[in-house]
């Protein structure tokens, strides 16, 4: 692979093309942050949970507990799935911006390798917010409003 000479009309092309897919980094940071904020409140219920279930004898209430871990459980791996996802997806587009700017600064041909990238990452973000969707229907069907029928 011959280097070309860098002459600034190239690199600034290069960086035009890199930065549309940064947008979509943007989004993935910004998700990663909002599922591992749900996630961490997922954690601290599920341990206020056990610790009811520890401090009492109600077989009714432990019945309870375990679906509510049960569901906890269940929010916790899409959450953790969610996270899994857009780091994969992060992943993707930060070596889709490094193949278009290697494409525009050098011989390297990369374009084929650039938009499987890209797609695959899209994807992954996508799979992500169906992870997303799951949890947070999971969550609303828990909610509970028996104190609103008194």
């Amino acid at each position: 692979m011959a280097l070309t000479p860098l002459d600034p009309e190239t690199i600034t092309h290069g960086i035009q093309l890199a930065v549309a897919p940064v947008f979509l980094l943007t989004a993935v940071a910004g998700m990663i942050g909002a599922v591992a904020g749900r996630l961490a409140r997922i954690i601290d219920r599920a341990r206020v949970v056990e610790q009811q279930a520890r401090e009492s004898p109600d077989d009714r209430l432990l019945a309870r507990v375990a679906a509510e871990l049960g569901t906890l459980r269940l929010r916790g791996r899409l959450a953790n799935g969610c996270i899994a996802l857009l780091t994969l997806c992060a992943f993707l587009i930060g070596l889709t911006i490094i193949l278009l700017f290697l494409g525009e600064t050098t011989g390297f041909l990369g374009a084929r390798w650039a938009v499987g990238g890209f797609l695959s990452g899209v994807g992954c973000f996508l799979l992500a917010l169906l992870c997303f969707l799951a949890e947070t229907f999971i969550a609303t069907r828990l909610l509970n409003f028996e104190l609103l029928g008194r």
